[in-house]
């Protein structure tokens, strides 16, 4: 298997589509000959040609509308918003049209729509690039949200995004991207979406959350087990729908739960998780259930940014407090 980057599986991951149905598209600004500003579409204009893969205007409004048309008609678009902080320009065509399509029309007409956005914090990006939107699109019914955070992950969810009837907002953390690479399958394979991952075993508390901060998570972890401070991660992989029997499981397993999101604690998807195991499982808790997440402020300048979000440290911290309470 070869060693990819998520980038790069995110691509392979395109391109296996790509090439097995022509009724899938691609499309979004610079996605053609540049290949997307992340390069996340490198090459595959060359491959499949410029019917399939193509550049369109700076309005978002405009493809968000183009893909619920295209919809309609029987392709399946993979349609990239270039930063998740411009969602607010398309987001009629996500909330208010593809997400109640198919209960519109009584489920004779899909939405096989994958909208890409790159997002989260770490780099230093300019204002509305990094902000963490996935809560918003998660509280509108009819939209799947799925945050890979590993290139494995990326490229089975991928797959299993375009394919799937509904829509699906697929989120890429850009300090992911390249920070490390990790075995990839060749062939295809899907990873479904809605089923969360045990990232490692543990005893004595479970770490629940998604995207770059599992990374996070597994930092905080190594430290704990200096005190022998057994941690069990949990990745949620997908944030809309929740794996609530996953939760349920290692909520029950540990007694102690941390959940962790780089969003604003009023934003991401963490109060529902703590929702969820406080109606489910409250009588299996040992502590109450801690939560690590960024201050509830708009999102910094980049100088600010990584004395603002959430780290490993603010995780081991939390995680302490739970096993003194």
């Amino acid at each position: 298997m070869a060693q990819l980057t998520m980038i790069e599986a995110i691509n392979q991951g395109m391109a296996t589509e790509l090439e097995r149905d022509d009724r899938t598209l691609v499309f979004g600004e610079d996605v053609g000959i540049n290949g997307g500003v992340f390069r996340a579409t490198q090459d595959l204009q060359e491959k499949f040609g410029a019917d399939r893969v193509f550049d369109t205007p700076l309005a978002e409004s405009g493809i968000g509308g183009l893909a619920v048309g295209l919809s309609l008609q029987g392709f399946r678009p993979i349609a990239e918003i270039q930063f998740l902080g411009f969602i607010f320009e398309v987001f009629d065509s996500v909330a208010g049209q593809a997400a109640r399509t198919r209960y519109r029309l009584n489920g004779t007409r899909h939405m096989p729509i994958t909208f890409r956005a790159p997002f989260g914090g770490g780099v230093a990006t300019p204002e509305m690039h990094a902000d963490n939107l996935e809560g918003i699109i998660a509280q509108s019914p009819g939209i799947k949200v799925v945050v890979p955070s590993n290139p494995y992950d990326a490229k089975g969810l991928m797959i299993a995004s375009i394919r799937d009837n509904d829509p699906v907002f697929f989120l890429e953390h850009m300090k992911l991207y390249r920070s490390f690479r990790q075995e990839v399958p060749e062939e295809a394979y899907e990873i479904p979406i809605g089923k969360a991952n045990v990232v490692q075993e543990g005893s004595d508390v479970s770490i629940i959350t998604y995207g770059a901060m599992v990374q996070e998570a597994q930092k905080a972890a190594k430290k704990l087990e200096k005190d022998d401070i057994s941690v069990e991660i949990l990745d949620l992989r997908t944030v809309q729908p929740l794996d609530i029997e996953a939760i349920v499981s290692t909520t029950e397993k540990t007694g102690r739960v941390v959940v962790v999101q780089e969003a604003q604690r009023q934003a991401g998807v963490g109060q529902r998780v703590m929702g969820e195991i406080m109606e489910r499982s409250v009588l299996s808790l040992e502590a109450p259930v801690g939560f690590v997440a960024a201050p509830d402020t708009i999102y910094p300048f980049g100088q600010a940014e990584r004395d603002w979000l959430p780290n490993a440290k603010d995780i081991e911290d939390k995680v302490r407090e739970l096993q003194d309470f």
